[in-house]
């Protein structure tokens, strides 16, 4: 996980996808389910930024080797309520 955060981070940050908010990543433990996930909070420069980011080979190298770690992948927005 420290790996995926040392090079996602810096490869969204260079094609400039995301704010200069700082990455957090986040250990959640499922108490019933007795599993570890981890959460990475960051934020999209703009509403367009995800999708360019599947079109950019600086992320796309970066998220393909990530896919076995992320089979369970869940994509949420975020908003303070």
């Amino acid at each position: 996980v420290a790996i995926i955060a040392e090079v996602h981070e810096p490869a969204l940050r260079k094609v400039g996808l995301v704010t200069d908010e700082p990455f957090t990543v986040y250990r959640a433990f499922d108490i019933r389910k007795k599993r570890v996930s981890f959460v990475e909070q960051f934020q999209w420069k703009d509403g367009r930024s995800s999708d360019v980011a599947h079109q950019t080979p600086e992320v796309m190298a970066v998220w393909e080797p990530m896919g076995p770690v992320l089979e369970e992948l869940i994509i949420c927005e975020v908003e303070a309520v």
